[in-house]
């Protein structure tokens, strides 16, 4: 608690100059180690007049700040309330929604940027909630990992997905995401060859797809579970690469068969000479490193003729079509 602010002005300048001494490099063994920080603010007697109330605010402010990643503190407001019911009514219809079957695999197909032709698909899924429609990923995944069901869905998308692409006339690679917690489960090795044995699906058929947000918590224990995956047969792809911890050691450690550069850097890229740096740079890595490098978010014919030219071999995204569903792909 800080006492003898005037102003939510007061207030920001406080918490500029509590960043600014939190933030700069540390020495550590002669090496540098960069330091951030997510701050939230609640003011009384605005915000509340007890300090539980005011503890709960802040912190929920403080999570938005860590969910953006913004520099600089964020202020309660009553719309940040309004979000967490909105997660709070979703958590609770997440529980219900495998056992009501209202969980949907599609495929988004990944292509060889040189000559077009198929290379796979990545499997997505959708949550078709009765009332708000069709609800994406990104939005209930993370609530699926803090609410701890993600290992019960993500076991679900792994079979499902193995069975509808053993079914198929013409066989095809998928790709699988699997969360940190997914990753941290020891059984995981054992639940990918089980699915596999149950569906008939070749270990060479299927691809395991992590991020290094997955490996950071616990390294060892993450290089354990992807060589035993390895073992299986099936290969692996770092996921998103380029919006967190990604690092050479880590490409240097793990037996990753695939990067693939984060859609944030490839939408457009042709035009921003950042993203540009940032792709090329993945590019050549991938190829010293005798790594695929895949492209995400490939919308536009510019942006693919780029990666063309840089040498990327492989894109995924809205140019090549629409995710499809496993029935749509079996009559194509």
């Amino acid at each position: 608690f800080k006492r003898d602010i005037g102003s939510r002005e007061d207030a920001y300048a406080f918490t500029e100059r509590l960043r600014q001494a939190i933030v700069p490099d540390i020495d550590w063994n002669g090496n540098p180690l960069g330091v951030g920080c997510s701050m939230g603010v609640s003011v009384y007697p605005d915000d509340g007049t007890k300090v539980t109330d005011l503890m709960v605010k802040a912190d929920l402010a403080m999570y938005r700040a860590k969910r953006d990643r913004l520099e600089e503190a964020v202020f309660y407001d009553g719309s940040i309330d309004e979000e967490n019911r909105d997660k709070s009514a979703l958590s609770i219809d997440l529980r219900k929604a495998l056992e009501n079957g209202q969980l949907e695999l599609v495929y988004q197909r990944q292509n060889s940027i040189a000559d077009g032709s198929l290379i796979g698909y990545e499997v997505l899924s959708r949550w078709r909630h009765p009332e708000r429609g069709y609800v994406t990923p990104d939005v209930f995944i993370p609530i699926a990992e803090r609410d701890g069901v993600i290992n019960e869905i993500g076991e679900w998308v792994l079979r499902k997905a193995c069975a509808e692409a053993a079914s198929w006339p013409t066989p095809a690679k998928i790709a699988v995401n699997v969360a940190a917690r997914q990753l941290a489960n020891s059984n995981l090795p054992e639940i990918v060859s089980s699915a596999l044995a149950q569906s008939g699906l070749p270990s060479e058929l299927l691809e395991i797809e992590i991020t290094e947000s997955g490996i950071i918590a616990d390294a060892r224990q993450a290089l354990k579970i992807v060589r035993e995956l390895k073992r299986i047969g099936v290969s692996i792809a770092m996921d998103d690469f380029g919006t967190g911890y990604s690092s050479l050691s880590t490409l240097q450690s793990f037996p990753f068969d695939k990067i693939k550069i984060d859609k944030a850097f490839v939408l457009d890229v042709s035009k921003s000479s950042q993203s540009q740096a940032i792709v090329k740079s993945t590019i050549v890595l991938g190829n010293a490193l005798q790594i695929a490098v895949m492209a995400e978010g490939v919308e536009n014919e510019d942006d693919l003729e780029f990666l063309r030219r840089e040498g990327c071999t492989q894109a995924q995204g809205f140019l090549f079509g629409q995710p499809m569903s496993a029935a749509e792909i079996a009559s194509a």
